[in-house]
């Protein structure tokens, strides 16, 4: 019998971190440091408010971007926390974790030979999203001497004529690597002069110590060329909730070239209906 699976699943390779995890959940005593688990356990007003919309019932199909309760507080923590502004009903996209975000926005931003670029250490899941979104990744080894952080010149090397994507995986994990402003902005001039745009995977802004999280999307000149993807699994303990979102500037003269309108609509979805209920 023929293989059932296509060429371009077969040449990715499975997940070693993954496997490692797996075998590690069996074994009594053992502290795994293989994924990026919080060690503690969900707030109780989270797990509480969970409880009581199972409770009422409000299990059934949302808006396909989510709720707009729920994407109205996620712009309001935005603006509050990192000084980034969406509107709620045209820049928000609830999805299943931040993986889900990742996903999507590659296959709605990518042509077949697009190139993405990929700073490593990084999350495993970036180079086989692009693959399967028929990208072709491009990886940056990021250097200890940097502090892990991807410089200017690390960024230009690696930049050709078919490079559409920068993935941008700060505060990174496995490293522990954080851009500062300066670092910002000196890869934002990049990226406007190159018309490069960017996928920030934020995940872990809120585990960032001695000093503040800055999003690249707050830099002059990122917001419209940047989708920031964050989500609650580290900073609230909610990993197996899946619960993450994509947020993006959708002003544009051109419909049609906005990212916004093509990664998940009420008319047009690339994914399904999401978002948790709020108490009311």
């Amino acid at each position: 019998m023929r293989n059932p699976l296509s060429k371009k699943v077969t040449s990715i390779q499975p997940s070693g971190i993954r496997k490692f995890f797996d075998i590690v959940s069996e074994m009594d005593d053992v502290i795994s440091l293989g994924v990026g688990e919080p060690d503690f356990d969900t707030p109780w007003h989270i797990r509480d408010e969970g409880i009581y919309t199972l409770e009422k019932g409000r299990t059934f199909y949302t808006s396909n971007s989510g709720l707009k309760e729920l994407r109205e507080e996620i712009t309001h923590y935005l603006k509050r926390r990192f000084e980034l502004e969406y509107d709620p009903m045209h820049e928000v996209l609830v999805t299943v974790g931040g993986s889900e975000g990742i996903d999507v926005a590659l296959r709605a931003m990518l042509d077949p030979g697009d190139e993405v670029l990929i700073p490593q250490p990084a999350y495993v899941s970036y180079l086989p999203c692009v693959v399967l979104a028929d990208g072709v990744p491009v990886t940056i080894e990021l250097q200890e001497k940097n502090q892990f952080r991807l410089t200017k010149e690390e960024l230009l090397a690696h930049i050709t004529d078919k490079t559409k994507v920068l993935v941008l995986p700060f505060p990174n994990n496995p490293t522990g690597g954080v851009m500062r402003r300066a670092d910002l902005e000196a890869i934002a001039e990049v990226c406007i002069e190159k018309d490069i745009f960017v996928l920030s995977d934020e995940i872990y802004s809120e585990l960032t110590y001695g000093e503040h999280h800055v999003s690249i999307a707050s830099i002059p000149g990122m917001h419209e060329r940047t989708l920031t993807i964050n989500g609650f699994s580290k900073s609230y303990a909610m990993t197996g909730w899946r619960l993450g979102y994509i947020c993006g500037d959708c002003r544009t003269d051109d419909e049609d070239s906005s990212v916004c309108n093509h990664v998940c609509t009420d008319e047009q979805p690339v994914c399904g209906g999401r978002g948790t209920a709020a108490r009311g």
